[in-house]
């Protein structure tokens, strides 16, 4: 299928491709397909695109890029909305919400994307703990010079 997205332009997506949020997005109920598009020359970051909606895309990224330590634990009703057998089934994803200058963006680990990559279901999971919020900060102060 030929999609028009945010950044990319028109795009054609192949089915297997596309991610189902069963419940959508919070904030984005109607939304429940989703594609993950790639930038050129970049294997970090990634376009969370809806395939309903061209202006909505969704910058993310895997959270372990920035935070080595992250370890969640998904809750039985995520578990059985995206029928996870074994958690190497699981894809982990961080919206980010990128600021100027870049050394201001961040990361929401409050609320991961989990996607089931056998069956290509996905949630965005809201995490119960208190050592992740929405808004952390994915470099380490004084990374960068302005």
């Amino acid at each position: 299928m030929i999609i028009e997205t945010k950044y990319h332009g028109q795009v054609e997506v192949n089915e297997e491709a596309v991610w189902t949020f069963k419940q959508g997005i919070p904030g984005f109920a109607d939304e429940k397909s989703f594609t993950l598009l790639s930038f050129p020359d970049n294997d970090l970051f990634f376009v969370l695109q809806s395939t309903k909606t061209p202006s909505l895309g969704f910058i993310i990224a895997s959270p372990f890029a920035f935070f080595s330590d992250y370890d969640i634990v998904l809750d039985a009703g995520t578990v059985e909305a995206l029928e996870l057998d074994q958690a190497e089934e699981a894809a982990i994803y961080t919206i980010l919400t990128i600021r100027e200058p870049f050394s201001e963006s961040t990361a929401n680990l409050q609320a991961p994307i989990v996607v089931n990559a056998k069956n290509k279901r996905a949630k965005q999971a809201i995490l119960n703990d208190s050592r992740y919020q929405t808004r952390h900060t994915i470099m380490p102060a004084g990374a960068v010079k302005e």
